[in-house]
């Protein structure tokens, strides 16, 4: 088995929307699953009517759903018809995986809940991912991701103190959302194989909000144990000095001066060698509580010189330092082009167009993993899936026109 393959033969029912959901099940593609994309007859995941391009998103191939949804299949279904639930179950008795982002209670409200499908397969794990958990008294509000960025705290440390909060840049709940399940996913199958609960399945329950708590580690715990609520530090390491953002002649540096090893060779750099014995700068202590006065010497120096300049120089003796990039500036790094991380299609059936999209940041055994077909249509595989449930062609003629698919 190729490495990077290491979920070849297993069979994921994707019925999610949006973001955390295909995002989870995006993971699983290039790990090798086979992936089917089960979406409502007539206008499938919402994200396929979202993205930049308005062009894309009439044809139901917007970017956002391009995105996150290459190397699955698709095939549409009506769930609320009897028809459609049986098919599902048929799915179901193939499958290995089955992934929903619906709000809670409405599968079981289906007659599709996980109480159900596991006496179809008791060797079914289904994920359910929500904003909030299957459980609690917040378990039925309805959850976007900037929600769950306002609930989580995250909003309240972003950005500079006293100048309002900030949402984070892209929709970061939704994606961790989604890693939380394809790494819950993952351990599952996992335990499945070795026998764990005699190769039954199980039910995982993903709360957005928690599993963006969950990689709060550091600033919960200053709270939780140090009694210290956080509090928004801009561009500054709340750990250490000096480490944040600082100007330049033509823009912006990242530096991360955490040791003293590296405050040490820093000032050397910049010919400021008298901070080192300064008494406001002697420790790391001492230089959080100068932070202010500390980053205003250093700024004096560090814009004479462009960021690359500094940033090459930094590096050479062991000071981390890098640029502030653009999105279209980090695309073109050629560590991203030597890395594989950008997948290529040529000429997308519906989007009429080549496309670049993400791959995973994984390598196993030196291969980045991928996925050989782009982004579906909507309904594409109906055919031939309902045809390997033995279904005939007439037989899906006539669901067509019913509107089961």
């Amino acid at each position: 088995m190729n490495g990077s393959k290491s979920l070849s033969g297993i069979t994921v029912l994707d019925l999610t929307n949006v973001l955390a959901g295909p995002f989870c099940c995006h993971q699983l593609a290039h790990l090798g699953a086979d992936v089917i994309k089960v979406e409502a007859p007539g206008r499938g995941d919402l994200a396929r009517q979202l993205g930049a391009d308005m062009a894309l998103n009439e044809k139901l191939m917007g970017v956002s759903f391009m995105a996150q949804n290459a190397g699955k299949k698709s095939i549409t279904l009506n769930l609320k018809d009897p028809r459609g639930k049986e098919i599902l179950k048929k799915l179901v008795e193939r499958a290995d995986v089955l992934v929903e982002n619906f709000r809670p209670g409405v599968m079981d409200r289906l007659g599709l809940g996980y109480d159900i499908l596991s006496q179809v397969n008791p060797k079914l794990v289904y994920c359910a991912i929500s904003g909030f958990g299957q459980t609690g008294p917040m378990k039925k509000l309805p959850a976007y991701d900037q929600i769950v960025q306002g609930l989580s705290g995250i909003m309240t440390i972003t950005g500079e103190e006293g100048k309002g909060t900030y949402r984070v840049g892209y929709p970061v709940a939704d994606t961790i959302g989604g890693m939380t399940a394809a790494f819950a996913i993952s351990s599952a199958l996992a335990g499945r194989a070795l026998g764990n609960k005699d190769g039954k399945g199980c039910f995982i329950d993903i709360s957005m909000l928690e599993s963006v708590i969950a990689t709060m580690g550091w600033v919960v715990s200053n709270y939780l144990v140090a009694g210290k609520e956080p509090t928004a530090n801009g561009n500054d390491n709340f750990t250490s000095s000096p480490s944040g953002t600082f100007r330049t002649a033509d823009g912006q540096i990242n530096i991360a001066a955490n040791k003293q090893e590296q405050f040490e060779a820093l000032c050397g750099v910049l010919g400021l060698e008298e901070l080192i014995g300064d008494d406001r700068f002697t420790s790391r202590k001492e230089r959080l509580e100068n932070r202010e006065t500390l980053t205003g010497l250093l700024e004096d120096v560090l814009r004479t010189g462009v960021t690359d300049h500094w940033v090459e120089r930094f590096n050479a003796v062991g000071v981390p330092a890098g640029a502030v990039l653009t999105v279209p500036q980090v695309l073109a790094l050629p560590q991203i082009a030597d890395r594989g991380m950008l997948a290529s299609f040529e000429n997308v059936p519906g989007a009429g167009r080549d496309i670049r999209i993400l791959k995973t940041g994984i390598k196993m055994d030196g291969d980045a993993p991928s996925v050989d077909m782009p982004p579906p249509e909507l309904g594409q595989d109906n055919t031939d899936i309902l045809t390997g449930l033995g279904l005939s062609a007439d037989e899906i003629s006539t669901l067509a026109n019913e509107g089961v698919l």
